[in-house]
């Protein structure tokens, strides 16, 4: 049994529904892996999940390729003043990912706050747009016309429908490149998006698709430029991503590995944050007081020591059915 520790660190701003980032660390011969699948997911969908924390707990990863990575800053649904700070304190990225399409929120709301990260970035930086799959195909072909004037000329657009047939049709019908994430994170067939040519982009995640060489066996087959994205993670768990976009042939985009700063702790001695718009190639240092200071209570801690425990059931029910 490897060693274990589970934490709980607060969000700067609620980010994907959640003000609290829970998760699990692993630590093994290769160095420290990152479990920390989100709590409403169910133990078939966290497998992939406990995989990747194994693969770098124990198996470690490729050689890499380079020594730095490009990022995107992330901007969450908020307004344009904090936006524009956000931009402004993102240690030199020459990319914003900017959340769109969040309920209870207009087109407007949308608009102005690309407005901002436009006049925060300057005219040269580059700016996408994830909706998270929250359009219907007409929807999201007038929403993507009025989102790239606010933004001054759109990179891409990631999953602005939920469908693959759906993105589909948004991509023969908007000049705007269109980014697929959750049609190939959440999917049993990740490659329809190739097949149906839903997509310009295939956006990865390493913990939901199982690990750096899963994520690097997907890139190959899926022929399409690939952008390395984070799940949201501690430093621990975004190491992982890094080492994914540092084993790619090429890496053509920043990747949205930018998010520990979304976080108002970490786990490191010293953080996997941006410095000069990319971020380095290597394994964080675990920071002893850190754990402590950042334990989860002891239900949770037995919560998440029941997931594990769910999921390797599950794993050897599949094996013998």
């Amino acid at each position: 049994m490897p060693e274990t520790h589970v934490f709980s660190i607060p969000m700067r701003t609620r980010f994907r529904g959640i003000t609290e980032r829970e998760g699990m660390l692993l630590r093994g011969p290769a160095g420290w892996g990152e479990f920390s699948p989100f709590l409403e997911y169910d133990a078939r969908v966290s497998a992939p999940w406990l995989a990747s924390a194994r693969e770098a707990a124990f198996e470690g990863w490729p050689t890499p390729l380079r020594d730095t990575v490009p990022v995107n800053v992330t901007v969450p649904a908020v307004g344009p003043e904090q936006s524009a700070a956000i931009v402004r304190a993102s240690n030199g990225c020459r990319t914003a990912k900017v959340k769109v399409a969040e309920p209870g929120q207009s087109r407007a709301d949308d608009e102005a706050r690309l407005e901002a990260v436009r006049d925060a970035l300057g005219p040269t930086g580059r700016i996408r747009i994830d909706v998270n799959g929250g359009w219907a195909v007409d929807e999201a072909v007038a929403a993507i016309g009025v989102l790239d004037r606010a933004a001054g000329g759109l990179e891409y657009v990631e999953q602005p429908c939920a469908s693959v047939e759906d993105l589909a049709a948004v991509r023969r019908r908007v000049g705007v490149p269109v980014a697929a994430d959750e049609s190939i994170r959440r999917a049993a067939d990740p490659y329809r998006v190739r097949d149906l040519e839903a997509a310009d982009v295939a956006v990865l995640k390493v913990q939901p698709l199982g690990g750096v060489r899963a994520c690097l066996r997907i890139a190959e087959d899926i022929g399409l430029p690939v952008v390395v994205s984070s799940a949201l993670e501690s430093s621990v768990g975004i190491a992982a991503g890094v080492a994914l976009a540092a084993a790619l042939p090429e890496l053509p985009y920043a990747c949205g590995l930018a998010t520990v700063q979304l976080l108002t702790d970490d786990v490191a001695v010293e953080p996997l944050v941006p410095r000069d718009g990319a971020l380095p190639v290597v394994r964080p240092e675990v920071d002893a007081a850190a754990l402590q200071r950042l334990r989860a209570a002891p239900e949770r801690e037995a919560a998440w020591l029941a997931r594990v425990a769910e999921i390797d059931a599950l794993m050897r029910q599949d094996r013998t059915s």
